[in-house]
């Protein structure tokens, strides 16, 4: 009985021995697997920032175009970022653009579950952010100096109805010389935008703009104004004045009409004859052709409206087209494109000028070509 018991102890000893022995072994394994997964991460290289072959298109873009209104950030400050940014620009057939911030932030409220990211997601206000510029100047001053050179930052980081935002414009200049190339956007009357923001209506016929476009003109810098032609319910060009002030008031400021006068909504009659008088009477403003104004006014469901033509061509070196993307570029070739439409349609020394050289030649002197 003594021996059985005896050999049935150590049969079951040796069983646990054999146990523990595998659990050792199989931990060692695990351990040395992670180890080396570990080692794989750190060492592995970096996926390179030049567009991938599955990113370019089959076929070459039907035209080279600078995009001369793009913003890197959105309304919460965020960004797909460069490489990205970078990818849809080959994508596109995109050679250069102008790049910016968000001068708004939209809020947050505490009430709110889900986190609003645009300034229509729902009725919360937004407000004016001046570290937007910082956050561009990083992420530019980062890139190598291939890729630097195909961009071309703007200060936009304003409220436009202080009068201190001159100062801010200045100080961006000291902080940052020989980078910055030029100002905007800056809002001034907008849709929806208008009312959720704290503080007064941003208009162009104030104090406090003259100050910003003299700093403007003081530096050679071009300025990006949006400001609407009227409101969304009138149709009608009540705040026509308010730009035009602007523009004759100050010869020597190059200025960029965002959307030319247009956001949602807003439709109004007469629109390219308001737009060929000024172009008239004030040769130092320019168009800017992006956001909604194509669908809009330009080409209604793909549908060119011929006034368009006829005044890009009576005009070729006014025009500047646009992206207007907003920190997220998934969108960004399509949305490009779209203006193969009117680039087709429009004189060949048109199209090129409206695609390429007008927003080059608006830079300041110290940049161009």
């Amino acid at each position: 009985m003594r021996i059985l018991l005896s050999r049935g102890i150590g049969m079951r000893l040796r069983l646990l021995a054999i146990m523990v022995l595998f659990c050792l072994a199989s931990l060692s394994l695990h351990d040395r697997t992670s180890k080396a997964q570990l080692v794989v991460s750190i060492a592995a290289p970096s996926a390179p920032s030049a567009s991938p072959p599955s990113a370019i298109p089959a076929a070459k873009p039907k035209y080279e175009i600078v995009d001369g209104h793009f913003h890197f950030l959105d309304f919460v400050q965020e960004t797909k970022g460069m490489d990205a940014f970078f990818q849809a620009m080959d994508k596109a057939g995109v050679s250069e653009a102008q790049i910016m911030g968000m001068p708004l932030v939209k809020k947050w409220d505490d009430w709110v579950e889900k986190r609003p990211k645009y300034y229509l997601d729902n009725d919360s206000r937004v407000y004016w952010y001046s570290a937007t510029d910082f956050l561009v100047a990083r992420a530019v001053q980062d890139l190598p100096p291939a890729k630097r050179k195909r961009l071309h930052p703007f200060i936009c980081g304003i409220n436009s109805s202080d009068r201190n935002a001159a100062d801010h414009v200045e100080r961006m200049l000291a902080l940052y010389p020989n980078f910055w190339e030029g100002i905007g956007e800056v809002f001034c009357r907008h849709d929806d935008l208008t009312a959720l923001t704290y503080g007064d209506v941003s208009r162009a016929d104030t104090k406090a703009f003259d100050r910003l476009m003299d700093t403007a003109a003081k530096h050679d810098l071009p300025i990006l104004v949006h400001s609407n032609l009227g409101s969304s319910w009138l149709q009608q060009a009540d705040y026509l004045s308010e730009i035009e002030y602007a523009v004759r008031k100050h010869p020597d400021t190059r200025v960029i009409w965002a959307h030319a006068g247009i956001s949602r909504r807003i439709m109004i009659p007469g629109h390219t004859e308001i737009l060929k008088k000024m172009l008239d009477k004030y040769a130092n403003l320019s168009i800017d052709i992006s956001w909604v104004l194509f669908e809009q006014e330009i080409a209604p469901n793909q549908k060119l409206n011929k006034d368009w033509v006829t005044l890009l061509d009576l005009f070729p070196g006014r025009f500047i087209i646009g992206s207007d993307v907003v920190g997220t570029f998934e969108q960004y070739a399509p949305t490009i494109q779209r203006y193969y439409l009117l680039l087709d349609a429009v004189k060949p020394e048109t199209a090129r000028k409206v695609a390429k050289d007008n927003f080059l030649a608006i830079l300041p002197r110290r940049v161009k070509p």
